[in-house]
């Protein structure tokens, strides 16, 4: 029988565009991260999958869905975080979210304006950052700051990948709204360069993504956890420099992705930075306050 797991992409860990299960977090989380991403992974290749059936995808999402919650056996990956979870007495809510948000993926292929992208997002990203909170044992009050953050790394891949989307899946995250009011039409995602009128666009959302950004920027102060601060800090940084880069350049046509060695210095930037604010008490500084 062909299981969830024999869907996969080929992506790890190693490719997404924010440290997962990094050196920098603390080894005795790092599994259950590791569990939690697999499955998640795994469940967003099937939503991705450029053949399958729609019908097939839903049964599927729904398989891991009943071995994650259930007793089931046949899906490695829901097996994994089941028992991943159950040893940490934790519920598996924050997967089962991100289930809604794959199912999404399947059956909506259109978003209508801003909020809808937002609503999108609660699903699709907000219960990764909450889980991570979770797992470090960090107070609920840190969720608003980072659902920014989760929110604002989801729109930039979705900017960064935007004719890819269109392409593969006829999947278009752009709200109609903002393609509207720039003169721009979906068709346009098709062309190997971004017309005028979608990449102004396009850049117009990557300025709004970036304030979405700023809303998480005090997300450090809330975190106890002193490495997580570190690994937070590092995700800021990479999201920071990818919205810069979707700010001025043509997804289309032009890389707005971190290279290994800029993702290196950026790492080591932002763990320094950190590491100074903290001992120095300090709070965030936010891009607008430091004139940026």
């Amino acid at each position: 029988m062909t299981t969830a797991s024999d869907l996969r992409s080929g992506k790890t860990h190693r490719d997404e565009n924010f440290p997962v299960a990094s050196w920098i977090i603390r080894p005795e989380h790092r599994a259950l991260i590791l569990a939690f991403y697999n499955f998640v992974r795994t469940a967003d290749d099937i939503a991705d999958h450029p053949s399958l059936p729609g019908d097939e995808k839903l049964r599927l999402l729904d398989l891991l869905e009943a071995e994650l919650t259930g007793t089931g056996e046949t899906q490695d990956v829901a097996v994994g975080l089941r028992r991943a979870l159950a040893a940490r007495g934790m519920a598996p809510r924050h997967a089962l979210d991100l289930l809604v948000a794959f199912r999404m993926d399947v059956t909506k292929l259109r978003y209508e304006n801003w909020d809808e992208v937002i609503h999108y997002c609660r699903y699709s990203a907000m219960p990764v950052g909450r889980f991570m909170l979770d797992v470090h044992g960090e107070s609920t009050a840190t969720w608003p700051a980072s659902d920014a953050i989760c929110a604002g790394l989801q729109i930039n891949n979705h900017l960064q990948d935007c004719a890819k989307d269109y392409k593969a899946l006829n999947r278009v995250y752009l709200p109609r709204d903002a393609l509207a009011e720039a003169g721009a039409t979906v068709e346009m995602l098709g062309a190997p360069k971004a017309a005028p009128p979608l990449l102004t666009c396009l850049q117009k959302l990557a300025v709004r993504n970036a304030a979405l950004l700023e809303e998480g920027r005090d997300l450090n102060s809330g975190v106890k956890d002193f490495r997580f601060g570190l690994e937070i800090a590092v995700i800021q940084a990479f999201a920071d420099r990818i919205v810069a880069m979707l700010k001025v350049r043509d997804p289309l046509s032009e890389r707005v992705h971190l290279s290994p060695m800029g993702m290196l210095g950026l790492t080591a930037a932002a763990v320094a930075g950190e590491i100074g604010r903290r001992l120095a008490g300090r709070h965030p500084v936010s891009k607008s306050a430091a004139g940026a």
